[in-house]
């Protein structure tokens, strides 16, 4: 009882198809692994952060790894100056005040940021156990350990959930000239390897929505951050200028009670 030729091509057919098929699953990973692979449903360029939706849930396929970025002059990492890391009580959920030898709590709109850290080479899967440590300036622009030589606020470290999220809480950090508000991420493989800059896995920032720097910047304490906001854009600075789209967190609440800004960081595994 054979079957037509046309209805059925044969075995030689079917296996060269499972090759195609074999081969463009492995230079899909390769892309992938390489961070060269388009972005998928991280919202758009749009500055004012209203409908991005980089700070997505994960698990459903449309996530990418977060660029790669500079730590800045200010990482607090060991790798320019002092290792707040070595420090013990850095880990830490709430990051306004100083801690160690040092106290001081800084002022400014009260902030919660929540991350959530996926792996690319696995449908945006949630990545456990994971530390990530979290850095910003203050309201007047200005950082610890550096501008603030006598505070090593604004600085922690969390260890990831079952669900690969960290929060924190902090302040809503200045738009100091020349850059767009932003905040520094460090990834490390775990809280025992979170104690110095040669251990990290992934630098990146996360670029705050225009919406919300408005509010903020709106209210007292952070007038200077209104013109140095006016003289910069997204398109503009040195580090979002190549694309923010996967940079650019959401943020819900106002200017009186506070804002949550999240962010998905993905990172191929």
């Amino acid at each position: 009882m054979g079957h037509d030729e046309h209805e059925h091509p044969g075995l030689a057919h079917d296996l060269r198809r499972m090759a195609q098929v074999i081969e463009r699953r492995q230079a899909l990973r390769w892309l992938a692994a390489a961070g060269l692979l388009p972005l998928l449903g991280c919202g758009n360029d749009d500055a004012s952060g209203g409908t991005s939706d980089a700070g997505s849930g994960s698990g459903d396929g449309s996530c990418s790894v977060s660029p790669e970025e500079t730590a800045g002059p200010y990482p607090g990492d060991g790798s320019n100056g002092p290792n707040v890391l070595s420090t013990s009580g850095v880990v830490r959920s709430d990051i306004r005040s100083s801690f160690g030898d040092m106290s001081g709590i800084a002022e400014g709109l009260l902030t919660t940021v929540t991350l959530t850290l996926v792996d690319t080479n696995a449908n945006c899967a949630a990545l456990s156990g994971y530390a990530i440590y979290l850095w910003h300036c203050d309201r007047d622009g200005h950082y610890s350990l550096y501008s603030e030589a006598e505070q090593n606020y604004l600085r922690g470290v969390q260890v990831t959930d079952s669900n690969g999220i960290v929060s924190f809480t902090t302040i809503f950090p200045a738009c100091y000239s020349g850059r767009w508000p932003h905040m520094h991420i460090e990834v490390y493989p775990s809280v025992a390897s979170a104690t110095g800059s040669g251990n990290k896995i992934k630098t990146t920032q996360l670029a705050l929505p225009q919406d919300a720097c408005n509010a903020v910047y709106a209210t007292t304490g952070y007038s200077q951050s209104v013109t140095n906001l006016s003289r910069v854009s997204l398109a503009s600075d040195n580090v979002f200028s190549d694309g923010y789209s996967s940079e650019l967190a959401t943020a819900t609440g106002n200017a009186t009670d506070g804002y949550t800004v999240a962010l998905t960081v993905g990172i191929a595994v």
